[in-house]
């Protein structure tokens, strides 16, 4: 349906959140709370989106770019205030507006849409989105009339007692006339315990008025968690977390132990892959088929194809190709593109490199600034000697290339298609193709040295 439109608050501090990071830039699951609120009503297809942005607001635009327009609270004088801000935008247009918190991550599509549609059939002025928890400390108590009506939203610092006692509560997410939001928010006192103009009151200058207003029910109350401090963060993280989860096992990836096993909310993984526990995955990272990975495998913004296997290592920024081994205890580093079939063993560290098809590495080695063609042995404790202290520089190792263990390669230097290194050489030269290098002093005993060195040190 045409001429609806979004309001996101997002201009409150968040003291409680003790932290120099603007509130709604906190992450849930690899992800800035107010992206979740803005990614999850995108398709909707809302004709305009208008952020309240005050405290941070050059870092929440940098975060959300050109996906919505925005408006200045200087103050932060209640939400009521925040949503007046948007007049400039929305004042004159006929339509329904809803009004979401910046800090309700845990917020779907489904649910929006369910109290759009709820609204729009109920014909309400306005329609608050509620919901009924066992602990609503904090919230805004739903209070109804004898037949069920709403009747009025009281904020738990005005309400008695008795109002205090009651379960449903206010979510803080609302739908709009927009024409009569409007008018109605010029009207807003802020006679109250606070002294903030609160969007609620518009409910109460509507009904004065005539108009009729509605309250929308949902189950999940989890949806609706507003975020004001640490502990209800970890909370948020662990519900999204659990979302996340269920929704990639019954695409068919198998976590052994979902409650230990962290994932971002971008991150695509295909059937029959296995996750074991400790692992976190995150960013924009996708994993194929048939893979396992873990345990406690930390794999970051990185593709990583089919029939892979990444025990206790640490990949990021990087491209994994199709039937690897990695690990246990590597570290895939930034800008590096390992090919089909290669292993990685333990204590390998490599970056910025491209490791070409059949490739070993199996254990003790760094390699970086590197390309390592197919079907190359790199010895225990091979080393590409990139840095000279000021620049980095190139080794290439042809397709086909032996390297001994130990060896040194001091780049830019190129090991030729074949070429065999000789065990603790250090190379400065480029070999040719199918030739043997070796670049280490001659053996030299001494017969009975080290006696006399014991009777010198007598």
């Amino acid at each position: 349906m045409a001429n609806r439109y979004a309001v996101i608050l997002a201009a409150g501090q968040g003291t409680r959140m003790k932290s120099k990071l603007y509130k709604v830039l906190h992450q849930v699951c690899g992800k800035p709370m107010i992206q979740h609120i803005v990614d999850q009503i995108k398709p909707l297809a809302f004709e305009k989106l208008v952020t309240v942005v005050g405290h941070g607001a050059e870092r929440v635009k940098e975060q959300l770019a050109d996906s919505t327009e925005y408006v200045l609270q200087e103050e932060q004088l209640g939400t009521g205030h925040a949503v007046l801000q948007a007049s400039a935008i929305l004042g004159n247009l006929e339509g329904t507006t809803v009004v979401l918190c910046g800090d309700t991550p845990l917020v779907t599509q489904d649910t929006i849409e369910t109290l759009l549609e709820y609204h729009e059939k109920a014909q309400s002025a306005a329609t608050v989105l509620t919901a009924y928890t066992d602990s609503p400390k904090g919230y805004g108590r739903i209070i109804r009339s004898v037949d069920g009506a709403l009747e009025r939203i009281v904020e738990e610092k005005d309400a008695s007692s008795e109002e205090r006692s009651i379960k449903e509560v206010n979510s803080g997410i609302f739908c709009f006339d927009n024409h009569k939001l409007f008018s109605a928010l010029s009207k807003v006192s802020n006679d109250n315990a606070q002294g903030e103009y609160y969007l609620p009151d518009v409910l109460s200058i509507l009904q004065n008025e005539g108009h009729s207003i509605s309250a929308c029910q949902v189950d999940a109350f989890d949806e609706l968690l507003g975020v004001n401090d640490r502990v209800a963060l970890a909370r948020a993280e662990k519900l999204m977390q659990k979302r996340i989860n269920e929704d990639l096992m019954r695409k068919g990836v198998t976590l052994i132990d979902p409650d230990h096993t962290y994932i971002s909310i971008d991150v695509e993984i295909g059937a029959d892959t296995v996750v074991l526990p400790g692992c976190k995955i995150s960013g924009t990272t996708t994993i194929g088929e048939d893979c396992e990975i873990g345990p406690h495998t930390e794999i970051k913004d990185s593709q990583v194809g089919n029939s892979t296997t990444i025990k206790q290592s640490v990949v990021s920024d990087s491209e994994v190709g199709n039937g690897v081994h990695i690990g246990p205890f590597a570290h895939i580093r930034p800008l590096s593109k390992i090919g089909n079939d290669v292993k990685v063993g333990n204590f390998v560290e490599i970056k910025k490199s491209s490791i070409g098809e059949g490739t070993k590495a199996s254990h003790l080695s760094y390699i970086g600034d590197a390309e390592v063609g197919a079907k190359v042995n790199l010895g225990c404790g091979s080393i590409t000697v990139n840095y000279d202290g000021t620049h980095k520089f190139l080794t290439k190792i042809e397709d086909g290339a032996f390297i001994g263990c130990n060896a040194n390669l001091v780049a830019p230097v190129t090991v030729g298609k074949g070429a065999f290194v000789a065990a603790g050489s250090t190379i400065t030269d480029d070999i040719n193709a199918n030739a043997l290098a070796i670049a280490r002093a001659r053996q030299t005993n001494k017969e009975n040295y080290v006696e006399k060195l014991r009777s010198k040190n007598k």
